[in-house]
């Protein structure tokens, strides 16, 4: 898995943890356990009545078992989303 994260190096990506946190931020660095280094991030915090809020992290790390999935984003798709109006229950933790 680490290998296929070296292209998204420098890109925004999601990543959903395991504790059903949604965390967007540019990837910096990783390391052979998957503990990444997110620049200019925030966590997406989902609510079914008022919308997504965006709480700023800033240079943020996730330890690589805390992750469920990790993805890119398109920045173009993702800044014409009207985030306010996208309600959404909050994501429930991963269970093994």
């Amino acid at each position: 898995m680490a290998s296929g994260l070296e292209s998204y190096i420098n890109h925004t990506v999601s990543v959903i943890t395991n504790d059903g946190r949604q965390i967007v931020g540019t990837l910096k660095g990783f390391d052979q356990t998957i503990n990444l280094i997110l620049d200019e991030s925030h966590e997406r915090v989902y609510n079914s009545a008022s919308g997504v809020e965006q709480v700023v992290l800033g240079l943020y790390i996730i330890r690589g078992d805390n992750i469920a999935i990790i993805g890119e984003i398109d920045e173009e798709t993702d800044s014409a989303l009207d985030l306010s109006n996208v309600k959404a229950e909050p994501l429930n933790p991963v269970v093994h």
